[in-house]
């Protein structure tokens, strides 16, 4: 028993010292689709890189939205899986959010994560016809350490495309909400209460933005064409409505197009809402005008940048 414990002793001596004491190798950065390893840019994603809007491209200026898809790379999301989009600089205040499909309708789920657990900003977006009117969305990120996940609550027969925008310009998504407020004196929407505003066919797109004193934000907003009929609705809650706005560029092609907003919390959670035409199109020309009937004056080509 001694002989064979010496030769015991003597192998484990005889083992180079650097097995019992490596370094730990460095970490590789290994990609998921929940987190990926970033690149110089600050924007990570396990599928893809985002378009970032940096300070020498018109970040600032908001484009058409079909002109958005022509510069945008989308990822195919399928039925039923979830893709994130993660970015950790605090330069990025406000993102924006595409969604589409090839015409068929389209679900979704689009939520906010700050940290483990903290989902500040979601809603749940349905279209009848993702092609013809897609989905735009600016969510604020203010701080570090966001991503924006996009779950397709479709069938695995129904994909769609989606992009990420991040917009690092100085101004952010106040460089919008703050044009919009100053166009006309926000509604007020008590808790449980409806508004509705028809356009006229002209109004090709309208924008909306929704907001509060502070307080956890619950609304819903359809499009509708028609007598209980229904082309889009999107479902939002926010955990801070002023410092989480919700803005959305809504399509609104044909005629009898109406955009109904419920708010859907208590009394005691009113809303301030900013409903107006982004885009009005008169005849073929490149002019776009504004109605007399929505109380405005003229603009050219974008509703509200121009103010």
């Amino acid at each position: 028993m001694k002989f064979v414990s010496l030769t015991v002793l003597a192998a484990i001596f005889a083992a180079p010292s650097a097995t019992a004491f490596m370094a730990p190798k460095t970490s590789q950065g290994s990609n998921s689709v929940l987190f990926s390893s970033m690149d110089g840019s600050g924007l990570a994603t396990g599928v893809g890189t985002p378009k970032v809007n940096t300070p020498s491209s018109p970040g600032g200026e908001m484009a058409l939205t079909k002109d958005v898809w022509d510069t945008l790379s989308p990822i195919k999301v399928q039925g039923g899986s979830l893709r994130t989009w993660s970015f950790t600089t605090p330069a990025i205040d406000s993102v924006q959010v595409h969604l589409k499909t090839e015409g068929r309708p389209l679900n979704a789920n689009v939520e906010l994560w700050q940290g483990p657990d903290n989902t500040p900003q979601k809603m749940a977006v349905y279209l009848e016809d993702g092609n013809l009117r897609p989905f735009r969305a600016v969510i604020a990120s203010p701080g570090s350490q966001n991503s924006i996940a996009i779950r397709n609550t479709a069938q695995m027969e129904y994909p769609l495309h989606a992009g990420v925008e991040a917009d690092i310009k100085d101004g952010g998504i106040e460089n919008f909400t703050d044009k919009l407020s100053k166009m006309a004196t926000p509604r007020i929407i008590q808790g449980g209460a409806v508004f509705t505003m028809p356009f006229s066919p002209s109004v090709a797109s309208v924008q909306v933005l929704l907001k509060t004193d502070g307080r956890p934000l619950n609304a819903r907003i359809e499009l509708l064409q028609g007598p209980n009929n229904v082309k889009q609705v999107m479902e939002v809650y926010t955990e801070d409505g002023t410092e989480r706005p919700f803005f959305a560029i809504i399509e609104t092609p044909g005629t009898g197009n109406v955009v109904r907003i419920v708010n859907t919390a208590t009394v005691e959670f009113p809303l301030s809402c900013n409903l107006e035409p982004f885009l009005v199109e008169e005849g073929s020309d490149d002019m776009f005008v504004i109605s007399e009937e929505q109380g405005t004056e003229s603009a050219s080509r974008f509703f509200f940048l121009d103010r």
